[in-house]
């Protein structure tokens, strides 16, 4: 995947290790414990872009595909 293509949110946490499948990351983001970029994100599919920042888990991620 070239840098400066978007992931999806589910993919990024997945891929990141915060989840172990789709299925995880979707009950995650729905219940609005994953923030994008400082806002409570309830999309799976939000298309990140290389710079933002993923809160979840008390954990801070920045996109960097």
């Amino acid at each position: 995947m070239a840098s400066d293509e978007p992931i999806k949110l589910d993919q990024f946490l997945k891929m990141k290790g915060i989840v172990e499948s789709g299925g995880q990351a979707k009950m995650l983001i729905q219940a609005g414990e994953v923030k994008v970029n400082g806002q409570i994100e309830t999309r799976r599919g939000r298309k990140l872009i290389k710079g933002d920042r993923v809160v979840t888990m008390g954990e801070m991620l920045k996109v960097d595909v």
